[in-house]
């Protein structure tokens, strides 16, 4: 028979710590607790296993369920020396639900369970305490009949707040034992009221009542978004802990709190805390009292204080981390009803990573593990000050991190102007497109009313590290009108906002921000982390600023140098639209001319950052209609310069229009059609090398040609370059190290990679447009159905922030596998957004690429990630061993 329950007390223990995914984490805590000796009430935890069995069951329990809890109760009754529902003397429960990750969004505990209108009796002549009796009745009523049936706890908490107010009372403390059997009556006629039926008054039934709650809590809708923010399975369940109830509110020799083994904040190796006397768990969190600083009980409660701060290390050293932890004092007895690995900020983590090193308590290899990567993003952005007050206006999505605040400008030229004035702005556009790019490089945040994690704005805006909030659809934009309105309030250009693009929030007026601090226990994870990981970390990066961020950030070299992103600069744009625009060879020639000087100069700041270190440049892959002029102004104005009559720029227009720009006369397609292109930026290439190498700088560029599907493809455009370099190298007298190879983004690549390794020294997995292109899916408008796909389970993740491991991915490994077969020292990296993804950066390390790539602010984290992949893969360094040698 099935083991749906198990035990846990001081004379019968079934589980332990291991079999978190069978108990939860709290069952499983309380279980280790009990288990090496520590103060725990008796109790039972039904496993996670009946609730997936209640879900497959049309919400049937298993039929030895019921047998097996009354058993375990029992055993919990032999320990306290009281029987569930006697009326003399009563043994009370509390109901808790425990995944196996803290999960916020669950039901809320019910305390007390068991007290009817026989049973108090019972609790009123065992406590002697007839007020103390009728406040845990009242108190019962309240949280089941919010929690198990449904009743809004204002109701109670009007009825209380209207008794007190009529009375002058300050505090609960101060109603009287008759004034709660008052009180009693009141709240059990609003259950009547508000549900049709009475309180239950059979214990059992309550019980069973609160044991279906638990299980019918997972799938409520704020425990189904926690579930999908933070990647937690819907299949996992949650189990229910049935715990024997002790009493924090019997009296000033009782107690109750919630404290940390060290410091969640700041990471500080001191006890941080907080207690109230005489009250129960919820008084504590619930911000109707004060509570005091676990300092003070040193005071109040010296022994017990000396038996906590015991308890403390001795949880500390068992379980190796810091420790959340919940207790109750009982008439000077203490009780530890909770343990847990406690929450804490990405600098709290890295300190207490490295002290636990220093302290002897883990090994490098576990602080390295300890610290969530996308938690350093809050090291890397500036945050809001959480002491400022601010007036929220509305939320969209969390696309890039970072808080800032500016005045607000509706277009990239007036945010260029504004920031070159010295002002901070927010740009605001309904969403962003390449052509915004200079006033999104020039903003401190960036706003868009339409778009999701993965659109232009939110891309953009995370390899620049610039805060972006996207997708806030209660704000409309009006460009024409200069005008934000969003709930009855409007703006225009020059007002202040702040936007939190970790929260989503948007704000009116000027927010404080802290600045980023990278401390010395942030430098000391990362050296542990990079002498830990197997694959290397580059950047996705065109601008000497980005570069040298990603390098301060330890970036070791380039990935994905996309050079079209170098030319949206009003001055640039113009010449790449006259070469666009012009019919004849002769005339691209004579645009490009102009634009070689700027393309070598670009190089030649890069190479200067990455001294000694690999850059990898795409050659130019824009669709067209990213160049291409639509505002009836940007036609004029490009008319004008060019010195186009306007009705010859609108017809050629129409000739450049594609259906389906994204699949079109882009990448290596554009330098087949006209080679003069791949020709001058190769020679803009090779010549800036040439250049840095005379001043002292070692450059090794790879030069990666877009968007093949076949050898002949690279072998056309592979041709081009290397005549370039021979004709660099005669002229400047300097021998050039570099290598060519090509992006893998199309099926067809993937599968013919055995053939195109024999002309590429190097694969960059684009895995941006491989998932659009091996889905069929794209990426700009797929925010419109992807989130429907992910609700219904369709994709587990987005595809396009995590990578499809068994469609992408497989392409991916199928390209390694065939690409090696024909080049054994082939080099793989992979250079799309999921190269800032942890999740994705394990599948890379398993698929066995030698590097990732990703924008600047994410360096660190990739780091990290790489590392963690690394240990979990087996293929990491092993540094305790190195030093001990």
């Amino acid at each position: 028979m099935a083991q749906w329950v198990y035990a846990f007390g001081s004379k019968q223990t079934d589980g332990n710590a291991s079999l978190r995914n069978l108990l939860g984490g709290k069952g499983a805590n309380l279980a280790e607790m009990a288990s090496i000796g520590l103060p725990v009430p008796p109790g039972l935890t039904i496993t996670t296993e009946v609730c997936t069995h209640y879900y497959d069951n049309d919400h049937a329990f298993p039929p030895e369920l019921k047998g097996q809890v009354e058993a375990a109760l029992h055993q919990v009754e032999e320990q306290i020396g009281a029987v569930f529902g006697d009326s003399d003397n009563p043994l009370l429960v509390s109901v808790r639900s425990g995944a196996r990750v803290s999960m916020p969004g669950m039901m809320d505990t019910v305390l007390n369970l068991g007290l009817n209108d026989e049973t108090i009796k019972g609790l009123e002549y065992r406590s002697c305490d007839p007020r103390f009796a009728w406040d845990s009745y009242r108190r019962f009523i309240q949280m089941y009949g919010d929690v198990v049936l449904g009743v809004d706890h204002h109701n109670f908490e009007d009825v209380l707040d209207t008794h007190k107010r009529r009375n002058g009372y300050a505090q609960d403390t101060e109603i009287s034992a008759t004034e709660w059997q008052e009180i009693v009556t009141e709240y059990k006629q609003i259950v009547k009221d508000e549900t049709g039926r009475a309180f239950p008054q059979d214990p059992h039934e309550q019980l069973w009542g609160a044991i279906e709650a638990v299980f019918k809590s997972w799938q409520i809708p704020r425990a189904v978004t926690y579930r999908k923010l933070n990647d937690i399975p819907h299949d996992w369940g949650t189990a229910v802990n049935v715990q024997a109830m002790v009493f924090g509110n019997m009296g000033e020799d009782c107690a109750t709190g919630v404290a940390f083994t060290r410091d969640p904040s700041t990471g500080k190796n001191i006890f941080y805390g907080e207690y109230l006397i005489n009250a129960q768990g919820e008084d504590v969190v619930a911000g109707i009292r004060t509570p005091n600083p676990i300092e003070d009980m040193k005071q109040t409660m010296p022994e017990v204080y000396e038996q906590l701060n015991t308890v403390r290390h001795t949880l500390e050293g068992h379980y190796r981390d810091m420790q959340d932890i919940e207790f109750t004092v009982q008439q000077g007895t203490l009780y530890m009803l909770q343990t847990r690995s406690g929450k804490r900020t990405a600098a709290a983590a890295l300190k207490i990573a490295v002290d636990m090193v220093s302290e002897g308590m883990i090994t490098r290899q576990e602080a390295v593990m300890r610290v969530d990567p996308a938690s350093l993003d809050q090291l890397l952005h500036p945050t809001l000050d959480p002491k400022a007050q601010k007036l929220i206006l509305t939320r969209g999505l969390p696309a890039s991190p970072g808080a800032a605040t500016g005045a607000i400008a509706f277009t990239a030229d007036d945010a260029e102007n504004r920031a070159n004035a010295g002002e901070s702005v927010i740009l605001c556009r309904t969403e962003t497109s390449p052509e915004d790019i200079h006033g999104m490089h020039a903003a401190a945040g960036i706003l868009t009313s339409r778009g999701g994690m993965t659109s232009h704005a939110a891309v953009v805006a995370r390899g620049m590290g610039r805060a972006c909030v996207a997708g806030a659809g209660e704000i409309v934009i009006d460009s024409a009108t200069q005008q934000l309105s969003v709930n009855g309030k409007t703006h225009g250009p020059g007002d202040t906002l702040t936007i939190d693009g970790g929260t989503g929030e948007v704000m009116e007026g000027a927010v404080p921000t802290i600045k980023p601090q990278l401390s010395g226990d942030f430098a000391t994870v990362m050296d542990w982390a990079d002498g830990l990981r197997r694959m290397r970390v580059r950047t996705n990066a065109e601008t000497p600023q980005d570069t040298k961020t990603a390098r301060d950030f330890g970036a070791q070299g380039i990935g994905l140098c996309r050079t079209e992103h170098m030319f949206f600069e009003a001055d640039r744009i113009q010449k790449v639209r006259e070469m666009i625009f012009a019919t004849t060879e002769t005339g691209r020639r004579e645009a490009l001319s102009a634009i070689e000087p700027m393309q070598r100069g670009d190089f030649e700041e890069i190479f200067e950052v990455m001294d000694g270190l690999p850059v990898t440049i795409r050659l130019l892959d824009p669709p067209l209609h990213e160049f291409l002029p639509h505002d009836e102004a940007d036609i004029v104005d490009f008319a004008r310069v060019a010195g186009i009559e306007e009705k010859q720029v609108r017809l050629r227009l129409a000739q450049l229009h594609e259906s389906n720009p994204m699949l079109g006369h882009r990448g290596c397609r554009l330098g087949i059609a006209y080679p003069e292109i791949p020709e001058m930026q190769a020679r803009a290439i090779f010549e800036a090398a040439a250049n840095a190498q005379k001043r002292g700088l070692t450059v090794l560029p790879e030069v990666m040609v877009p968007l093949v599907s076949t050898r002949q493809e690279l072998e056309n455009t592979k041709a081009i370059i290397e005549d370039q370099a021979r004709d660099v190298q005669e002229r400047t007298g300097e021998t050039l190290t570099y290598m060519i190879g090509t992006m893998i983004e199309l099926p067809r690549a993937a599968l013919r990679a055995d053939e195109i390794a024999k002309a590429a020294e190097f694969f960059s997995f684009g895995t941006n447009d491989l998932t659009q292109t091996a889905l069929g899916i794209s990426r700009d408008d797929a925010g419109m159905f992807l989130p429907d796909y992910v609700d219904q389970g369709i994709f587990e993740k987005d595809p396009f922030v995590s990578i499809d491991e068994a469609g992408v991915g497989e392409l991916v490994k199928i390209a390694v596998q065939r690409g090696r077969e024909t080049r054994a020292d082939i080099k793989l990296g992979i250079c799309g957004e999921h190269g800032g993804d942890p999740a994705s950066i394990a599948f890379c390390e398993k698929a066995g690429l030698d590097y990732i790539s990703c924008s600047p602010y994410r360096v660190p984290i990739a780091r990290l990630a790489a590392a963690q992949a690394a240990i979990q893969a087996g293929t990491a360094n092993n540094l305790d061993l190195e030093e001990a040698a």
